[in-house]
């Protein structure tokens, strides 16, 4: 899922600079709407140029100029992981900017499910989910090693995975899926009615229904596992490699007047330089953002990520129902890919005409907080609460688990929160993950829709654990660093770095490329 969460906590900021400034040149200048168009400076307002023209760098007197490899705009997972990907797969310094803080886009309103029970082995992102998932699986197990416990650093739980059906219809499709995923080497195991009852005594499917079991699938805390890589990139800082412009919107990139080639990006605060790479890696705003900051030049460049609004309910220390594992209903796919089957899924009509999709997800935290979901939605940007929304996913988690018609929503006013979110839809079903055809040193990584998560994943993830194995020079660095992305580095982070760096992908990105679906 996507965007706002409430009731969440920022992190304390850190923008140390990574190196010195480099000597200011004539750039040039896109006006940007996105995220404001003025700047400020000695009390006076300084208004962008609406023009393509050649002009100095404007600089204001609570301004900074700094110089960086690569500069991410975006601190969500994506954008995280693939900062993380560079600070321990090369030398490179990195800097990450967002309007607002880590967690507060999609990554920290998601249910937090690693799973593969909903996903098609023949599909494009199936190599890359694959492999993350079974990354974030040794990832755990590192955690554990090292006398740490996942719950409660990250968040985690390997309960397995149940995507349920409640026809005959459903149940002969769940089995052919379950073919699907064996034959791409998971475990899976269809389970009849009775045997699923066995596994979860309040689930009531009907005697025509069944699931498909991943015993596998895990779910964690997107919050607490973004702050371990929060608080693992920033170790980096004190060596000047890293730093972090929060609350600092882009408003406009920097082009050299010589070759037009990139050379960094204005904030509303800071102009920051890049010898590399800038990446785009904002959610469903980077689409928006790629229209605002390209809208004067001569390169007909068009993301169509739109964000598609989700609600989640979060019960707290719920204790009236017991699962055991996480569920999906079988019209969480047809949603997730744009399809309705009445029959297995619930859509009604919201005002202004829009149709909202209404599906069953249900899992259980580790600190015993009942999660359910998820509805689906175009409504632009809004992050309302829509308390009919709510309704509509507790009626629907009702038809699957009887025992909650016995109780209401007032009953948990005080202990009710709810997530909402913008997931960065993709009408193609695909991320986009590459650089821009005419300007080979911008990448963009959106798209994800709600599988950040999942696809982000890679050894950034392993490292911190053995971060004082590191420090106490029982290994070089950058010898570690190579060993372990030639070993197990995939996911879009890896797919992001190897093309900054020029180096042969492990996973191939053409069907992630914006040619032919961003522009021609």
């Amino acid at each position: 899922m996507a965007s706002v969460t409430l009731s969440i906590q920022s992190p304390p900021l850190n923008q140390d600079a990574v190196s010195l400034p480099r000597n200011h040149f004539p750039v040039v200048t896109f006006k940007t709407t996105f995220f404001g168009s003025s700047l400020t400076a000695n009390g006076k307002q300084l208004s962008l140029p609406k023009t393509f023209r050649t002009q100095p760098p404007i600089t204001a007197s609570s301004s900074t100029t700094h110089t960086f490899d690569v500069v991410i705009i975006g601190a969500g997972i994506i954008g995280l992981t693939i900062a993380r990907q560079f600070l321990i797969g090369s030398d490179l310094s990195v800097a990450v900017v967002d309007k607002d803080v880590p967690c507060s886009g999609a990554t920290g309103a998601g249910q937090g499910y690693l799973w593969m029970v909903h996903k098609e082995p023949e599909g494009d992102t199936w190599d890359l989910a694959m492999r993350s998932h079974k990354l974030w699986q040794m990832f755990a197990e590192k955690v554990r090693a090292q006398g740490l416990d996942p719950s409660q650093e990250l968040g985690w739980k390997q309960t397995g995975s149940l995507l349920v059906g409640r026809s005959a219809k459903e149940a002969a499709t769940l089995k052919k899926k379950v073919n699907k995923l064996s034959e791409a080497g998971l475990r899976a195991e269809y389970l009849t009615s009775d045997a699923l009852r066995l596994k979860e005594h309040e689930l009531e499917v009907g005697k025509d229904g069944g699931a498909a079991f991943l015993p596998s699938d895990c779910q964690l805390d997107a919050q607490r596992a973004v702050a371990f890589i929060q608080k693992e990139n920033r170790h980096f800082s004190s060596k000047g490699r890293y730093a972090e412009f929060f609350h600092d919107p882009v408003t406009s990139l920097l082009r050299s007047d010589s070759n037009s080639e990139v050379e960094g990006v204005r904030t509303s605060k800071n102009t920051l330089y890049s010898k590399k790479a800038v990446i785009m890696a904002a959610g469903c705003w980077s689409g928006s953002l790629v229209h605002d900051l390209f809208r004067e030049s001569d390169i007909l460049l068009n993301v169509p990520v739109k964000p598609r609004k989700g609600h989640l309910v979060v019960l707290e220390n719920f204790s009236s129902l017991k699962l055991n594992h996480g569920l999906m209903e079988m019209g969480y796919v047809d949603h997730l890919h744009d399809t309705v089957d009445r029959k297995s899924s619930h859509s009604v009509k919201v005002e202004e005409g829009q149709t909202l999709s209404v599906s069953m997800t249900a899992t259980m935290d580790t600190v015993g907080n009942l999660v359910l979901g998820s509805s689906r939605q175009f409504t632009g940007y809004s992050t309302q609460v829509d308390e009919s929304i709510i309704n509509h996913i507790w009626k629907r988690a009702e038809e699957f688990f009887p025992k909650l018609k016995e109780l209401t929503l007032e009953d948990f006013t005080l202990d009710r929160k709810v997530r909402i979110g913008l997931r960065p839809y993709m009408p193609d079903g695909k991320p986009v993950i590459g650089p821009v055809p005419a300007l080979m040193n911008v990448i963009i990584a959106t798209g994800h829709e709600g599988g950040g998560l999942s696809m982000a994943f890679k050894f950034d993830h392993i490292v911190p654990v053995l971060n004082q194995w590191i420090s106490d020079s029982l290994c070089p660095l950058p010898v570690f660093g190579n060993w372990l992305r030639k070993n197990i580095a995939l996911g879009t982070a890896e797919m992001v770095a190897d093309i900054v760096m020029g180096n042969p992908g492990i996973v191939d990105s053409a069907a992630f490329a914006l040619q032919g679906r961003c522009c021609q």
